[in-house]
């Protein structure tokens, strides 16, 4: 009879408290949509999923205006030097192609009046300072410069819509206490040693 009704009360207490912690599980999973709306309003907030492409429209409209839109003004000299100079290569190597290109085409007419007929003071020469074959080559060269500098500088273009793209990606990107990696040391008294690590903290 005492084995009975020892039973019987283990029986009631797990009964309550099984009752009890599906209560408070019922509580809980009741109290989570809450959570989960709060924290997703103010991911909202903080978050404009058409930042980045304005800050790449605006900088595919004018070099230089998303970085600006970014607030990363230090980067606009950069962009502009290196678009100037990819720019400058290409007009220096455009000139010089059709300088050797008209002086070839003149001499495939059968005159003999281009500047390679004449010496730096204007002085006619006898013999041309650069022949046909040489006009040719210099042709070649200046035009596969060209091309090259072109390439250049549409790369260095879009490069600068990129990076103001990902800039502003990187603006929203959230890094706060919430969530955090930092060093840890311990030291473990049942065995007097010490422990290093790192430690990962995401608070939600």
């Amino acid at each position: 009879m005492p084995n009975k009704c020892i039973i019987a009360s283990a029986l009631s207490f797990l009964l309550c408290f099984s009752i009890f912690a599906q209560e408070n599980q019922n509580k809980k999973e009741e109290d989570l949509p809450q959570i989960i709306d709060e924290k997703a309003i103010e991911f909202k907030d903080d978050i404009d999923p058409l930042t980045p492409a304005k800050a790449a429209f605006l900088s595919a409209v004018l070099p230089g205006l998303g970085q600006a839109y970014n607030k990363k003004y230090w980067k606009i000299p950069i962009v502009y030097g290196a678009l100037g100079t990819s720019i400058y290569f290409y007009i220096n190597n455009n000139n010089e192609y059709n300088r050797y290109r008209d002086a070839y085409k003149s001499r495939l007419a059968g005159f003999k009046t281009d500047e390679f007929y004449f010496d730096s003071q204007g002085n006619p020469l006898t013999s041309p300072r650069i022949t046909d074959d040489g006009l040719r080559r210099a042709q070649k060269f200046y035009r596969r410069n060209k091309e090259l500098s072109l390439l250049v500088t549409l790369g260095l273009y879009a490069l600068n819509i990129i990076d103001a793209n990902v800039d502003a990606h990187l603006l929203q990107y959230n890094v706060d206490k919430n969530l955090s990696l930092a060093p840890h040391y311990k030291f473990n008294e049942m065995d007097a040693k010490s422990n290093l690590g790192l430690t990962l903290n995401f608070t939600f």
